[in-house]
């Protein structure tokens, strides 16, 4: 299988700050990559320089053979894009807004009415497909977005941050879709989110953390890099040092409870009680999760998030603007 998209060290500096820095990696055919991160790791970013929406300010990349710097017209023939921010025209009902895409990448007028039957029935929009835009809820102006992005049966698709105001009976509709024209036309798809359950999803992960790439790979091998089960324990605030000189292991904080890896957690558990039973509230096992690998990655937790990862890029920009 031959790689779709192709990134050698791509960078966006504003002035000092690197929204992105040095990414390189590849995406297959046929396959579904995700960027995993909080907001402001530079997902978006690289996404716009993907998409031509954004010069990268080094580095080099390729989407189906087209070069993103010198070929900007065949990349955008070759792409979809759900955007993190609202991009329909809430003046058009569902139809207009379909038609109009269409007609924009030229996808033939015999199968137009085909494609947007199919999409519209993918995300529960077919009783509201004469509906103006502006009077539909959030979660069904995202569903409508993701319904255009997929008219074109383009050959990579860009979902950023896909589900925002989904309920989970339509988030599960999109992502049989997906994977199933992913099968049937051999499209690529390239998301980004910062929810865990959602990059369950990927083929691959690329995980991100201020601009810079901390891992890329399957999520099972993610899982395993953490080493063994997770053990959660909640007592006295001296526990996090008398844990991890007892058993020589890594402890860290997270919500006032205490993490730490094992193998084989369940057997682990009972030697913790007796070790500690006096000092000890609570102790539970866990499977790893991509969770555990971030934090282990990186030394904290994704956050709550404050704001898309948009808005940090465009605070960034103005404040480079006001430096020249």
């Amino acid at each position: 299988m031959s790689s779709i998209i192709q990134v050698y060290e791509l960078t966006k500096a504003y002035g000092d700050f690197l929204a992105v820095d040095g990414v390189s990696f590849e995406v297959q055919e046929r396959e579904i990559f995700g960027f995993l991160g909080p907001n402001g790791a530079g997902k978006t970013t690289t996404i716009n320089m993907l998409a031509t929406l954004l010069k990268p300010t080094r580095g080099s990349a390729t989407l189906a053979g087209y070069d993103i710097r010198t070929q900007p017209n065949g990349v955008r023939q070759s792409i979809g894009m759900v955007f993190q921010d609202p991009s329909l025209d809430d003046r058009l009902t569902a139809e207009e807004n379909l038609r109009f895409h269409a007609m924009l990448y030229n996808v033939p007028r015999s199968i137009r009415a085909q494609r947007m039957n199919e999409v519209l029935e993918i995300v529960g929009l077919s009783d509201r497909r004469s509906s103006l835009v502006r009077t539909y809820s959030g979660g069904m102006k995202r569903r409508l977005e993701i319904a255009r992005g997929l008219m074109h049966h383009p050959k990579v698709l860009f979902l950023d941050e896909p589900t925002i105001g989904l309920d989970p009976q339509t988030r599960n509709a999109i992502w049989e879709h997906v994977r199933r024209l992913r099968e049937e036309v051999g499209i690529a798809v390239f998301m980004t989110t910062h929810y865990m359950d959602e990059a369950e999803n990927c083929d691959r992960i690329a995980i991100i953390d201020h601009g810079k790439i901390q891992a890329l790979d399957t999520p099972e091998a993610l899982k395993r890099m953490v080493g063994g089960d997770k053990i959660i324990v909640v007592g006295d605030p001296a526990l996090h040092e008398d844990l991890a000189a007892r058993y020589g292991v890594a402890v860290q904080e997270v919500d006032g409870s205490l993490h730490f890896h094992v193998e084989g957690g369940a057997e682990f558990v009972p030697r913790v009680v007796v070790d500690f039973k006096e000092r000890i509230r609570s102790i539970q096992v866990k499977q790893p999760s991509l969770d555990d690998v971030f934090l282990k990655l990186t030394g904290h937790a994704i956050p709550e998030q404050e704001g898309t990862e948009l808005d940090q890029m465009r605070v960034a920009a103005k404040l480079w603007m006001k430096r020249r």
